[in-house]
């Protein structure tokens, strides 16, 4: 049996639970996953069976640590991490969830937050909440469970029943029901909590008729919640670490620093900024969220959000038939020397930050006789960065702080050809380091900060490993008419999904 020390990070995601074994030097030693069932009882919503999401992490947290032959007193410490927003509603006495989890992709609450924004309460919740009012967010999924599950809000009202975050369903599993809490990076996400008294805010939890019995204990994102009393671990193991996917992620990139900026590059792209210590209220169509607290100081950030990334490629594969896998387009763009005037917006479901645009559709402008799919899927990489590089710019005019590097991750980071022309448009250096599996990662250091197995952040940063650089290379003019053509692009895409009426 292995005597060594580690820490276990659980990265709960949309699609798949994981468990990953960090050792001291922040290096991989075993990873499990496995995906569960979507549910999508109409159009527009998107559901999960909280029992299937607490099955599958309870499997890969077994799979991982028998896989190098440990248990649970190897372990210092457990770090979460997880799907953000994605909303539950369970009994306290019998652990049964009142209604499926309703995951943060669903639109069913779209029309509410129509009236919500009638109501004139748009500002008021900007200004508490750093967010701006969307179906995206826990508030109107918990009213909406309330609502519509019959005795929900009598169960509710009589505290009987309790609301939480993947994070908050994972630890009350984990301690068999004696903790109940989150951290604030979640909570930041519920439209429900005020990011600057950092409490519930009682003038929303009334406004969306939510009994205040019903939230979690709001921790920092470092510190033991409680321990774990489940029969997966030899003994009891800490819960020592949480933070929202996306700021566990800002934190395994190490951007620890005011100005220091994340890209992870997935299905879609999520941009973090952190903006230090005081929060920012954006004026360029950002979220203000929180990034995590650590003792006593709070960091925030600024986030953008990109709907269309690295699915671009594979709309190219799926529906285009130009490449056979997603790892071809590389190859594919690299054929030409570059996309003979051809500008691609992957608004394929809407334009995200700063546009805010979700009826926005996808457009190809520039095609010639002699365009080829080579031409097209290096705009379609291009489409990408152009998207990246509109929320960087929001974000350094929202703080006044130029980024001095992106960090970059997640599956499309791996493409050389999109991270160099990233670099060369942004005019900054683009750093991909060596272990890309940054949201596990934030996690593990977060929870290994709190019981000591790591003696601070200064010794992590000295763990972050660069697996490579992209500089720019390409010339001022260059960039600027490629800029320039790539607004007028976004311009007429805009302009053609919301036509001026003929007067």
């Amino acid at each position: 049996m292995d005597s060594q020390k580690y820490i276990l990070s659980l990265d709960q995601g949309t699609s798949s639970s994981r468990a990953i074994v960090f050792d001291r030097s922040g290096s991989i030693r075993a990873v499990a996953q496995k995906e569960f069932p979507q549910i999508f009882p109409h159009s527009g919503w998107v559901e999960h069976d909280p029992h299937q999401i607490w099955a599958s992490q309870a499997s890969v947290i077994a799979e991982a640590i028998s896989s190098i032959d440990i248990n649970g007193t190897n372990i210092e410490a457990i770090g979460i991490t997880n799907q953000r927003e994605t909303t539950i509603v369970w009994d306290k006495d019998t652990e049964e969830p009142v209604y499926n989890a309703i995951v943060w992709q669903d639109r069913r609450t779209s029309d509410y937050c129509n009236k919500v924004i009638e109501d004139g309460m748009e500002e008021k919740i900007r200004e508490k909440t750093g967010l701006i009012i969307d179906a995206y967010f826990s508030a109107t999924k918990i009213k909406w469970i309330l609502d519509n599950v019959p005795g929900a809000r009598k169960r509710a009202e009589e505290g009987k029943l309790l609301f939480g975050t993947v994070d908050s369903w994972l630890v009350w599993r984990l301690t068999r029901g004696e903790v109940h809490v989150t951290d604030v990076s979640n909570a930041s996400r519920t439209m429900l909590f005020n990011i600057n008294t950092l409490e519930w805010d009682q003038e929303l939890l009334d406004y969306f008729g939510i009994p205040r019995s019903m939230m979690p204990e709001v921790k920092s994102s470092s510190e033991v919640y409680g321990h774990t009393t489940t029969t997966l671990f030899a003994h009891n193991v800490p819960i020592a670490g949480i933070a929202g996917d996306q700021q566990a992620a800002l934190f395994g990139q190490m951007c620890v620093e005011p100005g220091s900026v994340k890209n992870t590059y997935g299905t879609g792209c999520f941009l973090l900024m952190n903006s230090g210590t005081k929060p920012i209220l954006s004026k360029n169509r950002l979220l203000t969220t929180i990034a995590w607290k650590i003792g006593d100081t709070v960091n925030y950030a600024l986030e953008g959000s990109i709907f269309v990334g690295g699915s671009v490629v594979q709309w190219l594969r799926d529906n285009m038939k130009c490449i056979a896998c997603s790892s071809d387009v590389e190859k594919l763009a690299a054929s030409v020397p570059d996309t003979d005037g051809v500008y691609f917006v992957p608004a394929l479901t809407g334009l995200g930050a700063p546009y805010w645009d979700p009826e926005a559709r996808g457009m190809i402008t520039g095609i010639s006789r002699g365009t080829t799919t080579a031409h097209i899927a290096r705009a379609a990489l291009e489409g990408i960065a152009f998207q990246t590089y509109d929320i960087v710019k929001a974000m350094e005019k929202d703080s006044n702080l130029p980024i001095r590097n992106l960090k970059v991750d997640g599956g499309a980071s791996r493409n050389n050809l999109l991270m160099q022309f990233q670099s060369d448009i942004l005019a900054t250096d683009v750093l991909r380091p060596r272990i890309t599996e940054t949201t596990a990662l934030g996690a593990a250091y977060l929870a290994g900060l709190a019981v000591g197995y790591w003696p601070s952040i200064e010794s992590i940063q000295q763990q972050w490993q660069l697996d490579a650089e992209f500089k720019p290379k390409a010339g001022k003019d260059e960039v600027n008419d490629k800029i320039n053509g790539w607004h007028e692009a976004v311009k007429r895409d805009l302009t053609d999904t919301h036509p001026t009426p003929n007067s």
